[in-house]
């Protein structure tokens, strides 16, 4: 696989064709322009990582296509402005629009290898360190050592070998994009960018924009899919996405190439899809909701998750480890969890599964005032209304709700309140919608979505 892309403007074939042909020698794709009419045209059809950009040309020069592409705010690709004529003032002004660096004419070809290699490990850095920002949690591998994790990361490290879409399956924080990421880490594409998109943040309607960019006004923004080019997209939630959208998502995969909203140049694209889901999306597909067409192309290698609730002796490992990462990265106090208290939550029924955890570990170590961590410690975090038992009939409200985006709390919150509603009615759906006062074909989906089987016998009281 290529290092990376790169795209020379220069008037000057000879140039164009000599530093083509180096850079092709390093690794890079190269493609060429000899003016703005044609560079333009090459970014409409392929954004590239870096542009090698000759000052002085015909018509337009190259200050003045800088400036173009810097219209949006911010450069959309990295750039190397090129010249034999340059002054500190054109430096300066080509820094101030946002070029990374300036060569000057006649080319040394190992400061021209020096300068690009330079760059593009700077752009490799920046996409690093922008993933461990949009990270709250930067782990290598999915914690646990019991019989199902081990299982479970076996399945993920071969799955991770092949390049074909991957469906994750799985309740509300119990780590699919832990494991989306271990996968493509693990994987041909780990150089790659890994590029998220957390379907149910986008607004309403820009479903579209988000995955295939757009063009306006002249300018070009590159969407999500196209700025996986080369790594993996990650659709977190896939079952969220509007109807339309589903259907123009499946073309651009099928065809490996997609139209930019208002664009009319076809543009390729190479990524392998990962999406997850909390639904049962064989259900969806039953009732029109989810493209049937679409959940066969993501169903080809499915992985699901279990809930922490279901492998409970992982649980005083995950402990150990969120204990150790928090007190060296927080620099809190280093705090252990005596036995009474890893039992406790051994038992306990974690409706926000991984995620509730590592915020509970948090929070006690920020809370506590004792070395050790005792079980009234954490009955008091858990919240007294808590039920550390796993009990259908019960609700397993949580304080660790407190620390879920929204969204995530929400769904807890239904899905516990629907259950404990739902054996409360004897497991009846007309005398629970009478209950709720929800209009029953509603209820259906929401017990569907939520994971909750209304055909299954009631908890015992």
């Amino acid at each position: 696989m290529a290092k990376g892309s790169i795209l020379v403007v220069d008037d000057e074939p000879e140039i164009r064709q000599l530093v083509s042909e180096i850079l092709a020698d390093e690794g890079y794709e190269v493609t060429v322009a000899n003016g703005a009419v044609q560079a333009r045209a090459a970014c409409l059809e392929r954004r590239p990582d870096l542009v090698l950009l000759d000052i002085w040309m015909p018509e337009v020069d190259g200050i003045a296509l800088l400036k173009e592409w810097s219209n949006s705010g911010e450069l959309p690709f990295r750039v190397i402005m090129m010249s034999g004529h340059g002054t500190i003032e054109t430096a300066v002004e080509a820094t101030r629009l946002g070029a990374y660096d300036f060569l000057e004419k006649p080319l040394s070809m190992a400061k021209l290898i020096l300068t690009v290699d330079r760059s593009m490990q700077s752009l490799r850095l920046e996409r690093e360190n922008q993933r461990l920002r949009d990270q709250t949690m930067v782990i290598d591998a999915p914690i646990g050592s019991s019989e199902q994790m081990q299982a479970l990361r076996e399945q993920a490290l071969a799955v991770s070998q092949h390049d074909s879409p991957v469906l994750i399956k799985g309740e509300a924080g119990c780590g699919k994009e832990t494991f989306a990421r271990f996968i493509h880490h693990s994987g041909p594409r780990k150089d790659g960018p890994f590029v998220t998109l957390r379907i149910g943040a986008v607004a309403s309607g820009n479903s579209q924009a988000a995955i295939f960019g757009r063009e306006q006004s002249g300018q070009v923004y590159y969407g999500h899919l196209e700025q996986a080019h080369g790594g993996t997209l990650f659709l977190e939630e896939v079952a969220d996405l509007e109807s339309d959208t589903q259907g123009r998502l499946l073309s651009a995969l099928q065809e490996a190439s997609f139209l930019r909203l208002n664009g009319t140049q076809a543009i390729s694209v190479d990524v392998r899809i990962i999406a997850s889901t909390r639904c049962d999306l064989e259900q969806e597909v039953r009732e029109g909701r989810f493209r049937d067409d679409l959940y066969f192309f993501l169903n080809v290698l499915p992985v699901t998750i279990m809930p922490l609730r279901e492998h409970p002796h992982d649980i005083a490992e995950a402990i150990a480890f969120y204990t150790d990462y928090f007190v060296k990265r927080d620099d809190l106090p280093n705090r252990t969890f005596d036995e009474a208290a890893i039992n406790q939550l051994m038992h306990y029924s974690w409706p926000g599964n991984i995620r509730e955890l590592r915020n509970l570990v948090q929070r006690l170590l920020i809370l506590g005032t004792e070395k050790v961590i005792s079980e009234s410690d954490v009955r008091r975090a858990l919240g007294a209304s808590v039920s550390v038992t796993v009990d259908a009939a019960q609700p397993a409200f949580s304080q660790g709700m407190m620390d879920m985006p929204l969204r995530e709390a929400r769904e807890v919150f239904e899905h516990d309140y629907l259950l404990y509603q739902w054996n409360q009615a004897g497991g009846s759906v007309s005398k629970l919608a009478k209950n709720i006062g929800m209009e029953r074909t509603h209820l259906y989906r929401k017990l569907k979505s939520l994971g909750i089987d209304h055909k299954r016998p009631v908890t015992e009281k």
